[in-house]
């Protein structure tokens, strides 16, 4: 089996990927493509992924894109049953949370990311950041409600949809902005801590 992943490993969707194979013991080649690194409009990488995104994963030959969906294909493939629920409704009880992810909480994290890391502090916008910072706490604070009664984001175990939310939440703690007390997802978070490949791909300082 031979398995390359295109992506820079400062993205939130690389990570979860990367992330992914890791916790499944996958071997693998990765090539920084994407932000500084380039390479992702070339007639080769859009020949791959005709959007001109990262990851972009091949498998034996096979290419896939979108990270979510690698990351369905990734369970489906070498996870079943232990970090993907073999369980229609199980699945789908985790799989909600990979789509919140990407629908709801994305857009404001990646707000947050541009102002407070990616932007000189003089050319910041402090409406755009405000807005944002309200956007996500509000959506932390419901993934904290839920974490309440769930160890983990689709019941009592860690499955690969941890990875979606998880991707994003050691930047949420690092961003230098003021948050109120989520100790659901401070738990959650700490828990995630333990993991190597998530010590080795996202709880890192964002850039």
């Amino acid at each position: 089996m031979t398995i390359t992943i295109w992506g820079r490993a400062n993205s939130s969707n690389v990570m979860k990927v990367l992330w992914a194979a890791d916790e499944l013991g996958l071997a693998y080649v990765r090539h920084d493509v994407g932000g500084p690194f380039g390479g992702n409009r070339t007639a080769e990488y859009l020949s791959r992924n005709p959007n001109g995104l990262v990851p972009t994963i091949e498998i034996d030959g096979e290419i896939v894109w979108e990270s979510n969906t690698i990351l369905r294909l990734l369970g489906d493939r070498y996870g079943r049953d232990t970090l993907w629920p073999s369980d229609p409704l199980v699945r789908a009880r985790a799989e909600r949370w990979m789509d919140w992810q990407l629908g709801t909480l994305g857009a404001p994290m990646t707000t947050l990311l541009f102002q407070l890391v990616r932007t000189p502090e003089d050319q910041r916008q402090p409406a755009l950041i405000a807005q944002a910072l309200e956007t996500a706490t509000k959506h932390w604070a419901l993934l904290d409600a839920h974490l309440a009664t769930s160890a983990y984001v689709g019941g009592p175990n860690f499955t690969l949809a941890d990875m979606c939310p998880g991707c994003l939440v050691a930047r949420w703690f690092r961003f230098p902005v003021e948050r109120p007390p989520l100790p659901h997802l401070e738990a959650w978070y700490q828990r995630l801590q333990q993991r190597a490949p998530f010590q080795r791909w996202v709880d890192i300082a964002p850039t």
